[in-house]
């Protein structure tokens, strides 16, 4: 195996790799793919300007890693960043998106992205992977992979999103107001 983020392989068809700037729109139209299939293609506006901003700016805090098919062919991703816990004192990685293309599923792209990013944990001495699931009928396959490799649901904790409007106004200390007068 070789260092962890550099690249793992899985003999003999796939290779998983940290993403590089020509990799961008195939992981773009692999979000857009993710969408569709989670039934939320209006919602996805990320762009390949976007992505590329994000994961080779002046100061990236998204990182990727992509697998690809014995012919060179980016057939999944993971994007991810560092999250931190105060109880342990150590970052982690929380994996915004892990997506493998139909046609690659069961090739072992998808443990191979999960087992690199795991590599990186235990190298830097990380204590977390984490990640969210869509609870959706379509993804009880994806569960049932994640429980096979460890992980274990958490549903004693809930998301909680401020966005839109509401995040407008909770950046200029209206919502902060409305909502300590009861309105």
């Amino acid at each position: 195996m070789s260092e962890p983020g550099s690249g793992v392989s899985h003999p003999p068809s796939t290779t998983v790799r940290p993403v590089r700037p020509e990799d961008v729109p195939a992981v773009v139209a692999m979000v857009h793919e993710l969408a569709d299939f989670e039934d939320a293609r209006d919602e996805c506006r990320i762009t390949t300007d976007d992505l590329r901003a994000a994961l080779f700016g002046e100061r990236p805090a998204l990182f990727g890693h992509v697998a690809e098919d014995s012919g060179g062919v980016v057939v999944g991703f993971a994007l991810w960043f560092l999250n931190f816990s105060t109880w342990e004192g150590v970052h982690g990685i929380y994996v915004e998106d892990l997506y493998v293309r139909p046609s690659a599923r069961g090739s072992g792209a998808g443990r191979l992205l999960l087992a690199t990013l795991a590599a990186i944990c235990r190298d830097r001495d990380y204590r977390r992977l984490e990640w969210w699931v869509l609870d959706a009928p379509q993804l009880q396959s994806s569960r049932s992979f994640y429980r096979q490799v460890g992980g274990q649901e958490k549903r004693e904790w809930v998301p909680w999103r401020v966005d839109g409007d509401a995040l407008r106004r909770l950046a200029d200390g209206t919502g902060a107001m409305a909502s300590a007068r009861g309105d």
